[in-house]
């Protein structure tokens, strides 16, 4: 599994601009919360050869970023929670024991 590390709030036009040629995962991570740390682990282990883009933002070291996120996709911020980018708009969002990536696979597909 390749994470892009979400950093600046920049990275999101650049994922918007991928998004319009590939799905691209956002995987939102609290590192104070054990149901955030299993969910990560669950999902690394699951994540197979999948070739999409994947964004990991620590949202403790970057609230701001997941609070532009919310803002920008229009979806209410949760922790744990994974976010599917296509086309510029999110269509996918699953949070806490929801995550898996066999449920996430369809909505990876062009």
């Amino acid at each position: 599994m390749h994470w892009n590390q979400l950093t600046d709030l920049h990275q999101l036009d650049e994922i918007v601009k991928i998004s319009q040629n590939q799905p691209v995962v956002i995987f939102k991570h609290s590192t104070r919360c054990s149901i955030s740390s299993t969910a990560l682990s669950r999902f690394e282990r699951a994540w197979g050869p999948l070739e999409n883009v994947a964004f990991y933002l620590d949202l403790i070291a970057f609230r701001p970023i997941s609070s532009e996120i919310a803002d920008k996709f229009d979806i209410a911020h949760q922790s744990p929670q994974v976010l599917v980018i296509d086309k510029g708009v999110c269509t996918y969002s699953v949070t806490h024991w929801d995550i898996s990536v066999d449920e996430l696979k369809p909505h990876l597909s062009e």
